[in-house]
């Protein structure tokens, strides 16, 4: 017979083996970690105060958000004329599509538009509609989360064809300062990196924010008045993508 001796060891064994295959997966895991592209959210008033930041800052921006107060101001018009300035950007449709699924996102697609946002509210049925559409432009579509999700809602959207998610804090808690990031943030930037999207953070993030995620598989990295409002916009995308360089060296 096995003596009880011999059993704690072999049960200890095993559980510094679990331990050890855990600590190689997270270690993997870090290893493969890709590096997140810097976005540039245009949520200005007008077309003159958007194109001056975005050409001077361009040679650091992977992604052009023309975001959902510039085109409520300036209708689809801003995603064409940044379509227009730079054919080879990947230029995002902040519309936060909410029903109607199937004419917005093919009217944002033929104005020039890569990707569509859709917001967490919509029904299924929109979401599947925005797809389909999305597909037919070689485009992708990205869920706006709200501050709550449901992991079960967003795994349907995944198997649409949703490809990306934005978690992010508020821009009216952000400026009420009642925000922070923290460490649901993180599971939740996980579980849905898990799930298969690419997932974007976005609410006020500064330079200093940005090794708080380090070892997150972030895939897109939001600055709107950041680089926008800044005195030298190129200085102010340049500092993010150093700050993004040292949190994933590649």
């Amino acid at each position: 017979m096995i003596s009880q001796t011999t059993k704690q060891t072999e049960t200890k064994q095993s559980e510094a083996k679990q331990t050890t295959k855990q600590t190689e997966i997270k270690q993997s895991r870090a290893s493969t970690l890709q590096r997140p592209r810097l976005q540039i959210a245009l949520d200005t008033t007008d077309m003159p105060s958007a194109i001056r930041p975005l050409n001077a800052a361009i040679s650091q921006i992977d992604v052009i958000e023309c975001g959902t107060i510039l085109i409520i101001a300036e209708g689809l018009r801003a995603v064409r004329e940044v379509r227009a300035l730079y054919p080879n950007k990947t230029i995002l449709a902040d519309v936060r599509i909410a029903e109607a699924g199937a004419l917005i996102a093919r009217n944002c697609f033929e104005a020039g538009a890569n990707w569509v946002s859709v917001v967490a509210g919509a029904s299924l049925t929109t979401v599947e509609r925005v797809v389909k559409v999305a597909q037919e432009f070689d485009g992708e579509v990205q869920i706006e989360l709200g501050e709550e999700y449901d992991p079960d809602k967003a795994r349907i959207w995944r198997r649409l064809g949703a490809k990306h998610v934005i978690v992010h804090r508020s821009r009216d808690a952000e400026a009420a300062g009642k925000l922070t990031w923290g460490a649901d943030d993180i599971a939740r930037i996980r579980e849905l990196h898990d799930m298969g999207f690419t997932v974007t953070i976005t609410g006020g993030v500064k330079t200093q924010d940005i090794a708080f995620f380090k070892g997150s598989p972030v895939g897109v990295i939001i600055s709107g008045r950041g680089i926008v409002k800044a005195e030298d916009p190129v200085v102010a995308a340049s500092e993010l993508n150093e700050a993004i360089d040292q949190v994933w060296p590649q």
